[in-house]
């Protein structure tokens, strides 16, 4: 017999994961529309499966009472689901990346978990807070004041790359602050690299930066990299 009353959470699990996957697919961010989809859809399976225990087919031994605890899948879901968003996190350079999009998985698995328990209220709750959160706060955080970072590759023919306190008044003259310095020698000794993280108030002036590296004959190469996080 089918109980259509499972329909509904399933089909409002995957609306609630598709659009806040659809707010992460825009913006060009790992794990979009299908990945937040899937993750909502299967905390809600698994919820509902969980609580729906009581029609499984199991036999007890003799004696001994079967408990049913729905709240042992959410926390394994919950667990679980650090695992897939790992995965979204990754470094470069100086940068970590994929953290908002990691959270967003996090928040659309609990998100799921309620509409499969049944909390219909508190799921749309959840969903409306979480599409606000990323799409409507980026807006306002546009606005806000905050220092911008960046991460700046700088590669120096032998011999002619200058020392840190050079490299360090060469950014402060475009409004940059250096916070590290990490130094690379290429393979055959040719190119001594300055891997650099800088910040500054936004917005940054990279073009005056880029343009004032180009102008200079010891660099053999370069790369401003503002980072996004």
């Amino acid at each position: 017999m089918i109980d259509f009353s499972l329909f509904w959470p399933v089909g409002a699990a995957m609306v609630a994961g598709g659009l806040i996957g659809v707010e992460r697919t825009y913006h060009g961010h790992p794990a979009g529309f299908r990945t937040h989809i899937l993750v909502c859809m299967t905390s809600c399976l698994l919820m509902l499966a969980a609580m729906h225990q009581s029609s499984w087919s199991f036999t007890s031994l003799p004696g001994q009472n079967v408990v049913i605890d729905p709240t042992r899948m959410a926390h394994g879901l919950l667990t679980g689901i650090g695992f897939l968003c790992a995965g979204v996190i990754f470094r470069e350079g100086f940068s970590v990346k994929g953290l908002t999009t990691a959270a967003s998985l996090w928040v659309t698995s609990a998100i799921g978990v309620l509409y499969g328990v049944g909390m219909l209220q508190l799921a749309l709750i959840g969903s409306v807070a979480t599409l606000a959160v990323l799409a409507i706060l980026r807006l306002l955080d546009a606005q806000l004041p905050h220092i911008g970072v960046l991460d700046v590759h700088l590669r120096w023919i032998r011999g002619a790359a200058p020392d840190e306190a050079a490299v360090r008044v060469l950014l402060s003259e475009n409004g940059l602050k250096c916070m590290q310095i990490g130094h690379v020698l290429s393979p055959d000794g040719q190119l001594h690299e300055h891997h650099i993280k800088a910040r500054g108030q936004m917005p940054l002036d990279i073009d005056s930066l880029v343009r004032r590296f180009s102008t200079s004959a010891s660099l053999a190469g370069f790369s401003v990299i503002p980072r996004d996080n």
